[in-house]
């Protein structure tokens, strides 16, 4: 009877292995019939060949049971994950499926009584969570980077062999706030709750969980004071509670407990008091960062002896007294940012004796003393910024020409001495500001060297001689503001290969000669030769550019032709005497005879080539036809003929100049006018491969966005507002990251070569977020920015950089200050006027939109997705009234 039991207990068994076997391989089967992409190799037979435990990704315990399914990465599958997936897999204790594109059945997770880890980040899942209660086993959960919606999920709370909570960037959540009781979770070492819809305080009761070693409370709404209980959380190597704005009062004195604290942030708060000398002297501190509160009192000056820091951001306070002097000596300092404070005293000469020191910004305060002559040894410094303080002295040799730098600005100083001369090292140099000081000599040659400059700014100082020829070297230019010095040379006519030019001041100088007719190439977004000693005649292209009253306070200009009939200016620029006309007829006499000649010459050798080998005209036609290839991408149906256009490729079609290439208007034979663009030519024995790779991705993004972007600029036809919501909508469903300039052509230069270690933002003025002044790196937010500037600009039909603004103001500021910054300002005057107001309430919301993109703090901004969901929801409708009141925009607005 015994044997007979023991059998059918065997039998019984048996059964259950094979069924829980029959049940595996159903997964798959339905996996591969809910799923599209490439599968893993080994999952390709129609037929298992082999256990489904030598799948790729699959995982079994020693009695043939899926315990593991991991397919991280998989981001070439899509589809539907199966429903009740653990009614196939009952002994599953571990789920990865993060960076994947699968579409989840969440509900289905309670039923997975013996799961363990559920990790799900990245995964764009959207939704509301279940209750986990009866995932009693849970140690670990990610669910971070996802858009859940609805209530949070308390019961995780409850969860008591929960070791790692990670419910980061899930900002869809209804605002919830901390469980006042945190009894259950003894085994918990990490909780992520950033950006996920936290809002009242922070209990004192969450420092129970002494085996916490990384809490993550930041990018949510939380107020009140820090606890001091924090300090009891012995275990604790990283504490952040930034971007939360609201939280005030001190920092507690008893964070100086947290002795392997290792990185502490509360940035972007409203904290007040002084910071804790307790808190400096932590002895594995590498990370403290408390910027953008309203802190006062000194720098600890105990944080000069830590041996372990790296990075101290504390800008934007109300900090004083002196930069502690030994600061970054015994410690490999890689960032130092003190900008915005009250800091007085000199400069700390040892902050990159470590050697590792890559930004070093204390702009905005009253330091005074020399630049130290070590700082031209900080060999890895990407960013230096130390304008607007009292320094004095000369600016350090060798300054200029550390090799990685790609910032330096010694704006608004006291420093006097020439510049200094630059060697080839300084092949990142993208900005060099240095205006409003006291510097003086002449503008060095070897500024050429540093061939990646895109800004110069030496305006305002005592710089006299020549303008260098040199300059013209410097192909990547964006910016050139000479103004309100006394240099006294001509103007070189090597600045017209400054193609990426938008900005160009020389005014209130003594420069003198002619204005050369080769700048006229340039039209650059501002252009200013003013107050100087200049003279002959203005180049009419830049006249008729616009750009009268940039050539004001120059008595000797004249101009060939009157600048208008009733113009007021008529007075201010006579017309040129009869030598200037001449000269200048004899001058279009001798380059017309060239012309012709060489175009005779040309016939001639080409009869004589054709009359040789008829074959070669076969072989011409060819390579016409491919070098006029092209891929056209019309907003209306034309028809053309290639050699028409090029035929049409003439000075009076020209209607204007980019940094690329002249724009030309063509009259076709068929009535269509098309605007047709010439690209530059840029090749030279000289360029390097770089400068070609930077040309042909800068050909690629404007031939790209052009195609892509129906701008308002691009055809003659007036745009309504439904179509100008429709433009915003198309550009923010299509967004790329990383993109935080518009300029065509000249979007976002970077510079991946072996050799560079950072970014260069090369584009359009007025565009940029704010904390490119102080961010190591691109972000998102910043993305978000640009964005809103470009909605501002479809609602106000302005430029982002006009001269009503004021001096360093872009449209943001503007925009702010008409919606909300004088009293009586009224939401309708920024609006273009050849709107229909018909729309207003429609344009209203898209302002509110923008102005939420343009936010200073980049937390507050939203995401591209949010504005995708506001912009539809935006969508244009008429209305009755085209009344508007300051009230229907008005919301917090930062600058």
């Amino acid at each position: 009877m015994a044997h007979f039991f023991r059998l059918i207990l065997l039998v019984f068994i048996t059964n259950i292995s094979h069924a829980i076997t029959t049940n595996q391989t159903q997964f798959f089967s339905v996996m591969k019939d809910s799923l599209s992409g490439n599968y893993p190799f080994d999952w390709g037979a129609s037929k298992v060949e082999k256990p489904v435990c030598d799948f790729t990704g699959i995982t079994c315990d020693d009695k043939g049971d899926i315990i593991k399914l991991d397919f991280s990465g998989w981001s070439s599958l899509s589809g539907n994950f199966p429903i009740d997936f653990c009614t196939y897999l009952p002994s599953l204790r571990v789920l990865n499926l993060g960076n994947t594109k699968l579409k989840f059945p969440i509900n289905s997770i309670t039923n997975c009584s013996k799961l363990e880890e559920l990790i799900m980040n990245q995964m764009h899942q959207s939704g509301t969570l279940p209750d986990f209660s009866s995932l009693k086993s849970l140690r670990i959960v990610d669910l971070s980077y996802n858009s859940f919606t609805g209530d949070f999920p308390m019961s995780v709370f409850n969860l008591t062999d929960l070791e790692i909570l990670n419910f980061n960037e899930n900002s869809g959540f209804n605002l919830w706030e901390l469980p006042k009781s945190f009894e259950r979770l003894k085994n918990l070492k990490s909780m992520v709750l950033s950006t996920c819809m936290l809002h009242g305080q922070i209990p004192p009761s969450i420092s129970n969980i002494t085996t916490l070693i990384d809490l993550e409370l930041s990018g949510n709404f939380l107020t009140g004071q820090i606890p001091k209980e924090l300090g009891l959380l012995k275990n604790l190597q990283q504490l952040e509670l930034y971007y939360n704005y609201h939280l005030v009062g001190n920092v507690p004195e008893e964070l100086g407990n947290l002795t392997e604290l290792i990185d502490l942030d509360i940035s972007v708060n409203k904290l007040t008091g002084t910071i804790p000398s307790s808190v400096c002297k932590l002895p594995k501190l590498q990370v403290l960062q408390l910027y953008n509160n309203s802190l006062t009192g000194q720098i600890p000056d105990e944080i000069e002896t830590s041996t372990t820091l790296r990075m101290l951001s504390l800008y934007d306070n109300f900090l004083s007294g002196h930069i502690p002097k030994k600061l970054g000596q015994f410690s490999g300092m890689v960032l130092v940012d003190l900008s915005e404070n009250k800091l007085s005293g000199p400069l700390p000469e040892h902050v990159c004796e470590g050697g590792k020191l890559l930004y070093f910004l204390v702009l905005d305060n009253f330091l005074s003393g020399f630049i130290p002559e070590s700082y031209a040894n900080c060999v890895f410094l990407l960013r230096f910024r130390v304008s607007n303080n009292r320094l004095q002295g000369s600016v350090p040799k060798g300054l200029l020409s550390l090799p990685h730098v790609s910032i330096i600005d010694l704006s608004s100083n006291n420093l006097t001495g020439p510049i200094p001369e630059i060697n080839g090292n300084s092949r990142n140099l993208s900005e060099l500001f240095l205006q409003r000081n006291k510097i003086s000599g002449e503008i060095t040659p070897t500024i050429s060297r540093a061939y990646s400059l895109v800004k110069i700014d030496f305006s305002y100082n005592f710089l006299y001689g020549p303008i260098p020829s040199e300059i013209g070297n410097l192909r990547k230019l964006n910016l050139l503001m000479l103004q309100g010095n006394k240099l006294n040379s001509c103007i070189p006519g090597s600045l017209s290969s400054l193609y990426s030019l938008n900005l160009l001041d020389l005014s209130n100088n003594l420069l003198t000669g002619n204005i050369p007719e080769s700048l006229s190439v340039l039209l650059p977004n501002s252009i200013n030769f003013s107050h100087n000693l200049l003279s002959g005649p203005i180049p009419p292209k830049l006249i008729k550019g616009g750009l009268v009253e940039s050539f004001a306070g120059n008595p000797g200009l004249c101009v060939v032709i009157p600048v208008s009939a009733n113009s007021s200016d008529q007075k201010n620029f006579p017309l040129c005497s009869h030598g200037y006309k001449s000269k200048k007829m004899n001058t279009i006499w001798v380059a017309g005879v060239s012309v012709i000649l060489i175009f005779v010459g040309a016939a001639l050798f080409l009869k004589k080539r054709c009359s040789k080998d008829a074959a070669a005209v076969d072989h011409e036609d060819t390579l016409s036809s491919s070098f006029f290839s092209y891929d056209v991408k019309s907003f209306h149906m034309i028809s053309f003929d290639q050699r028409e256009i090029v035929e049409s490729l003439v000075d009076k079609n020209i209607m204007g100049h980019g940094g690329s290439g002249t724009v030309y208007k063509i009259e076709l034979k068929s009535g269509d006018a098309v605007a047709v663009k010439r690209l530059w030519s840029r090749s030279s024995k000289d360029s390097s491969p770089e400068d070609a790779l930077f040309v042909d991705k800068a050909l690629k993004a404007e031939v790209e966005t052009l195609g892509s972007i129906r701008h308002k600029n691009i055809g003659w036809i007036h745009l309504d507002w439904p179509t100008r919501h429709r433009i915003a909508l198309g550009i923010a469903q299509d967004y790329h990251p990383k993109v935080a300039d518009f300029g065509i052509a000249k979007v976002l230069q970077a510079r991946s070569g072996k050799d560079s270690t950072t970014t260069v933002i090369a584009g359009t003025y007025g565009y940029l977020a704010p904390e490119y002044a102080y961010s190591p790196r691109a972000t998102t937010k910043c993305d978000v920015y640009s964005f809103g500037v470009i909605l501002m600009e479809l609602l106000t039909g302005r430029k982002p950089i006009e001269s009503e603004f004021g001096e360093n103001r872009n449209i943001v500021f503007w925009v702010s200050n008409k919606v909300e910054g004088k009293e009586g300002a009224r939401p309708s005057e920024v609006f273009d006027p050849k709107l229909s107001c018909s729309f207003k309430d429609d344009m209203v919301k898209v302002l509110r939109i923008a102005i939420r993109c343009s936010y200073k703090a980049p937390a507050s901004r939203p995401t591209m997705k949010e504005v995708v969901q506001l912009l539809i929801q935006a969508e244009p409708k008429t209305s009755d009234s085209c009344k508007l009141s300051t009230k229907e925009v008005k919301k917090p607005f930062e600058l």
